[in-house]
């Protein structure tokens, strides 16, 4: 008897730890409700209200010193002419120069891509983020289509847009 309430226990304990509750990015599939400060350093962005109509998005969550982050950053630099039609919305919550710096140093704004500092830290719990670069692709309803933690490159990325 003594072992079956303890089995009955271990069972319970089991059961209640592996059960998590479903992230909000799934749940919700839309992007988060962030505001990120832009490079100019007063720009104050609201995510949802400034994505463009009728276009697909690619939300990058990087570190600036993050070297995968770097590569895939020059990676869609080099091919950016196959991005044409997608939004590019780059965030992170590392310190705003950090991030500017990064922002200047592949002349970010040249290329149409939107960087910013996630200022309420909104988008790492959003999507329970465990590895950098994190891409979240979005088709141009703005509904999810898939979350990427790494380096995807460039095919990887275009395949998930059906391209």
């Amino acid at each position: 008897m003594k072992y079956l309430v303890v089995l009955m226990l271990s069972i319970a304990t089991f059961c209640s730890v592996s059960a998590q509750e479903t992230p909000l990015y799934l749940k919700q599939r839309t992007p988060p409700p962030s505001v990120l400060l832009l490079t100019d350093s007063v720009t104050k962005w609201n995510l949802k209200a400034k994505l463009q109509k009728d276009k697909p998005l690619l939300l990058i969550f990087f570190s600036p010193d993050c070297d995968h982050c770097q590569h895939e950053t020059e990676q869609i630099i080099k091919n950016i002419q196959k991005f044409k039609g997608i939004q590019i919305v780059m965030a992170t919550t590392q310190p705003f120069n950090d991030m500017k710096n990064f922002a200047n140093k592949y002349k970010l704004a040249n290329y149409g891509i939107t960087v910013g500092r996630d200022i309420a830290y909104v988008m790492p719990p959003y999507y329970e983020m465990k590895n950098l670069p994190y891409l979240a692709f979005y088709d141009k309803n703005k509904k999810l289509i898939s979350t990427f933690e790494g380096g995807l490159g460039i095919p990887g990325i275009l395949k998930a847009f059906g391209r």
